[in-house]
């Protein structure tokens, strides 16, 4: 399928002026090139870094941990964070904890192993971030438990919203991606227009929304 958000001249440039991946984390990028485990481009890696500095979350929930980069990437560019981050693939989640292990952050990083929607339902304390990169189709399913789960002031962040370009596609999308598609417009829409919520979409890796949650930010939990 081709992607229409990134272009590999983009790509190029943007891999060769960010400073490059070294140690655990190269190694990780490389296993997901490999054995197609789908992790979060450099350019959002970068991006996803400087909001963690930029916000301080001591408490993150991550939707999605896939072998625990992007709980890496989070924890290490704040070393105050706890990241709770759910995967419901137990083969993953333990490559995951293998990987969180090496790099020492097994006290800070807590996989939790089930649907993310299920366990989302069943969560009450509130996060100052959370990062959605699971199930596609299912963000608008998330969006309530996650809006309930942020505090004041805190930050929701979307991966993957522009799903390679088709959302924004106006031609007929595939059958096998429209039903993600149409979801992934509707999650748009929604957090584009929550009240709740001030919301900027940016075109980077493969779409990404980061969206504030408006409200009195001395709220407690």
């Amino acid at each position: 399928m081709e992607d229409k958000i990134r272009y590999p001249e983009i790509d190029t440039f943007i891999e060769k002026v960010l400073k490059p991946e070294t140690g655990l984390l190269k190694t990780m990028r490389e296993y997901a090139r490999e054995n197609h485990v789908p992790i979060v481009s450099p350019e959002t890696a970068a991006l996803l870094k400087v909001l963690v500095k930029l916000h301080k979350p001591v408490r993150i929930l991550e939707a999605g941990t896939a072998i625990g980069y992007s709980s890496i990437v989070m924890a290490q560019a704040y070393p105050d964070a706890v990241i709770d981050t759910i995967e419901i693939d137990e083969d993953m989640a333990t490559i995951a904890n293998n990987n969180i292990r090496e790099v020492g952050y097994e006290n800070r990083i807590r996989i939790l192993l089930g649907d993310a929607l299920e366990i989302m339902q069943c969560l009450t304390s509130t996060f100052d971030l959370i990062f959605l990169d699971a199930a596609k189709g299912q963000y608008l399913e998330y969006l309530e438990h996650a809006l309930r789960l942020l505090r004041p002031g805190g930050l929701l962040i979307s991966d993957n919203v522009l799903y390679k370009g088709l959302v924004a596609c106006e031609g007929t999308v595939p059958h096998k991606h429209r039903t993600i598609t149409v979801n992934l417009r509707e999650y748009l829409n929604k957090i584009c227009n929550d009240e709740r919520l001030e919301t900027s979409v940016i075109p980077i890796g493969d779409g990404l929304a980061v969206s504030y949650k408006k409200g009195d930010i001395n709220e407690k939990s």
